[in-house]
């Protein structure tokens, strides 16, 4: 009976281990983030940008990965940010991920200040989020013995106060970013024992936009550098495309951890639509075929004219 019950805590472990691995080798194919952050939501990657636009802007978004995989990353987002006064942005972003086991709930609440400088609107923006992070393991998800535990031990961690900050330039034009996500984990120890891998630790950004003759299209490109724990850095550089009497944009993004995105969107007055697909072309192509993603957004008390 002691065999029997010592052959049986050992399969549990090494079917966590397995799990815990899977979700490292599916975090290598998961390092960008959701693709609507670099153009449709810049909320999503910096505090400093809610508020940025006039009214209240709600964007929802669902990402997942088409992998051989059980248990492939899948997450969401939804964010809201509200242009308060010409000066004062708010926001709140709201994301749940999960991969294998592993499910993570992060809320954050968002004040933003941007302050005017001279003409061609430009601004010089402040952002701080505030909120709770909530990592846990979802034991609906595991095949087998449910009081684990290693599974209780981790289930034992209690949700923590987290944050993000950034600051930004923007104008007609030119748009650059800085922010430090995450800053629990990027300012201070921790001091317990979570998984804690393809954690952003910073980002900085670029992007100029381009208005050609006639007003017709808009091409906008951006560079964007993040670093993130337990991998390489991150280079990503991208284009734009915005057609202005239709509201149709194209898009395309390259990722120097061998990844590519591609999309397009749908904007008019109070409504947009977009959808994207990451394809990945180096080595963990063999495991996943890339990532899909859709974007809803909708524009409540637009005061622009």
């Amino acid at each position: 009976m002691k065999i029997f019950n010592h052959i049986k805590k050992t399969t549990i472990a090494a079917s966590v281990l397995a799990c815990l691995m899977m979700v490292s080798l599916s975090s290598r194919a998961q390092l960008n983030p959701f693709q609507q952050g670099y153009y449709l939501n810049k909320y999503l990657a910096d505090p400093s940008m809610a508020g940025i636009n006039p009214g209240l802007n709600i964007n929802a978004g669902y990402r997942q990965q088409w992998s051989s995989f059980p248990g492939t990353p899948k997450t969401q987002t939804l964010t809201a940010d509200y242009q308060a006064t010409d000066k004062v942005g708010l926001g709140l972003n709201i994301s749940n991920d999960k991969a294998g086991l592993i499910q993570q709930t992060r809320m954050m609440a968002t004040y933003a200040y941007h302050l005017p400088l001279s003409g061609n609107d430009q601004r010089l923006n402040f952002g701080l989020s505030l909120g709770i992070n909530d990592p846990f393991i979802s034991t609906s998800s595991v095949n087998g013995d449910q009081s684990d535990v290693q599974i209780a031990d981790y289930n034992q961690l209690k949700p923590y106060v987290d944050g993000d900050f950034g600051i930004s330039y923007t104008s007609n034009h030119l748009t650059v970013e800085a922010a430090i996500p995450n800053l629990k984990a990027n300012l201070f120890k921790n001091e317990d024992d979570r998984i804690d891998v393809d954690r952003t630790t910073f980002m900085t950004a670029a992007s100029y936009k381009i208005q050609l003759p006639g007003n017709a299209l808009a091409v906008e490109p951006k560079v964007m550098f993040r670093g993130v724990k337990g991998f390489d850095n991150i280079l990503d550089a991208g284009v734009n495309f915005s057609m202005t009497s239709t509201g149709l944009s194209l898009q395309g993004i390259y990722h120097s951890n061998q990844n590519v995105g591609m999309g397009f969107a749908w904007e008019e007055h109070a409504f947009g639509l977009s959808f994207n697909y990451n394809l990945e072309t180096g080595p963990v192509s063999t495991y996943s075929s890339g990532a899909f993603e859709f974007g809803l957004k909708i524009k409540l008390f637009n005061k622009a004219k």
